[in-house]
């Protein structure tokens, strides 16, 4: 049966294998048992005695238009056929849009947060208050105080409130602490809200560090086996020292309920986000401004890069800090600010935590040379959006001259070619106007209206200068080749080719 996803009034369905369930809480569902846990240190009933006035609920209102239309807020759940809760999240989605009843609604949502200074500054998940038209924050003893939205960072799902704390009452603040020291199967405690439940303390371990489940350009999180449920979304995940190591955000699971498997944002990310939201009211990150991609063993054979390591930069926007810098496409990205990098996330992480306007070395592979690149960074505009590759267009026309080459058809760029797969004058290179079904080719996922730039990073301009390329790698023993291809509107990537 395929996962469900559990969701709140917030709904964030991402689609990972198998599917993750936004925590914060809109409908309470009752869930399967979760699976037992060992007991646990005895320290865990200390630290939850010390922090557990730290941990607040969030309370979210939100006006949902009547229409029920794709511009709604929000979409019901995809429950497999069957399912016991089908029926139920159907009616609540439908009245929660307004298609019972007529008129606006007002719909409410429950999630966790926690204190992290005594005037009423809290953390929680971007999700558990996104498009709400009021917050309040419900704290231990079950004092209700409006709140207001500091700042939010949508990339790492996180945000900052403030309220103002009752008149002689002193607030419980928690710290963070440095979740970099965290090590596999080290206790931890998580603190939240699920199901409307009010302050919940549940044990675990770290089951990972530092997973990527392609929520997000930052991924980077704990994965713990503490029950975590809808509604824990924004809570702390603690070490036995009290400290904050992580916000609770996600979990995956096939029911609604845990099943050993949340993740949260580690402290090493939040720090830095709340710090500026605090200060600024927005991220300011480092921009580098290159699109980059993963070394793969063959890329790397083709780099002559040994073991495959780095960040591959496809492309360098004309004004961005690379450029004046002397980064090029093909350069290999080994270490920036004195800090390696083994893959791509791990430079797309350092550029967006290093200030804006500082100067670093950036260190590259260029044709199996390293080079040092002094780069001063910009700043990244979170609201830029991508823009999409123009449609590929191929009506019936009179076949073109071609050559093949490693499975490809290859032809001259005329200017009939480009009018027929509207490929930007800019772009120069080969194009490509076939595949053969089975190929490394087709394999790489290269098809007809791309535009091979470079083979083995020398310019190509016709499909002869290909065939000479790729025969003389093959007389000299390489066992691939690599093309940097271009899409019609210019974007690059680099493919590589296996030549046996």
């Amino acid at each position: 049966m395929p996962a469900a996803i559990a969701f709140s009034s917030r709904i964030r369905p991402l689609r990972i294998r198998p599917l993750l369930a936004a925590l914060c809480l809109g409908a309470a569902v009752i869930a399967g048992p979760a699976p037992a846990s060992a007991r646990g240190p005895e320290g865990i009933a200390d630290v939850a005695e010390k922090v557990i006035d730290a941990v607040v609920n969030i309370s979210t209102t939100q006006t949902v238009d009547a229409k029920g239309s794709g511009e709604s807020k929000g979409a019901a759940p995809q429950l497999p056929p069957g399912s016991p809760f089908e029926e139920f999240f159907e009616d609540f989605f439908k009245n929660r849009r307004g298609e019972k009843g007529g008129g606006p609604r007002k719909t409410n949502s429950l999630g966790s947060g926690f204190i992290i200074d005594p005037a009423g500054v809290v953390v929680t998940n971007n999700h558990v208050i996104a498009d709400s038209d009021e917050i309040n924050v419900i704290l231990n003893d079950g004092t209700k105080i409006k709140a207001e939205l500091v700042g939010v960072d949508k990339k790492t799902d996180l945000a900052v409130l403030k309220f103002k704390p009752p008149a002689g009452k002193t607030l419980t603040a928690v710290k963070f602490g440095d979740s970099d020291k965290l090590r596999l199967g080290e206790w931890v405690i998580a603190i939240g809200n699920p199901f409307s439940l009010g302050g919940t303390v549940t044990a675990g371990i770290v089951s990972a560090r530092n997973r990527d489940i392609n929520s997000g350009p930052y991924d980077s999180y704990i994965q713990t086996d503490a029950a975590i449920n809808r509604g824990n979304s924004g809570g702390p995940l603690f070490n036995l020292a009290g400290e904050v190591i992580g916000v609770n955000t996600l979990i995956i699971s096939p029911s609604g309920g845990s099943i050993g498997i949340g993740f949260a944002v580690p402290s090493k990310t939040v720090v830095p986000v709340v710090d500026q939201l605090r200060q600024f009211g927005e991220l300011r990150r480092g921009w580098l401004g290159v699109r980059i991609q993963q070394v793969t063993d063959e890329i790397a054979e083709s780099l002559s890069i040994k073991p495959a390591r780095g960040a591959l930069v496809a492309g360098v926007d004309d004004k961005g800090p690379a450029k004046p810098a002397g980064i090029e496409p093909g350069d290999v990205v080994v270490k920036f600010d004195g800090k390696d990098i083994k893959e791509p996330k791990d430079l797309s992480r350092i550029v967006a935590d290093t200030a804006v306007g500082k100067t670093v070395d950036v260190v590259v592979i260029r044709k199996g040379k390293e080079e040092t690149k002094q780069v001063t960074l910009g700043r990244l505009d979170d609201d830029a959006k991508p823009q999409p590759a123009s449609a590929k267009s191929q009506p019936e026309a009179d076949k073109p001259v071609t050559q093949k080459v490693l499975g490809l058809d290859l032809a001259a760029l005329s200017k009939d070619l480009r009018g027929r797969y509207k490929i930007k004058d800019s772009v120069k290179g080969v194009l490509v106007t076939g595949v053969d079904d089975g190929s490394d080719a087709a394999e790489k996922r290269l098809s007809a209206g791309d535009v091979i730039v470079e083979v083995a990073q020398e310019s190509v301009g016709s499909a002869a200068d290909i065939k000479k390329r790729v025969d003389q790698l093959k007389k000299d023993g390489k066992k691939s080749v690599l093309l940097l291809v271009a899409n019609a509107s210019g974007e690059l990537r680099f493919v590589a080719l296996s030549l046996q």
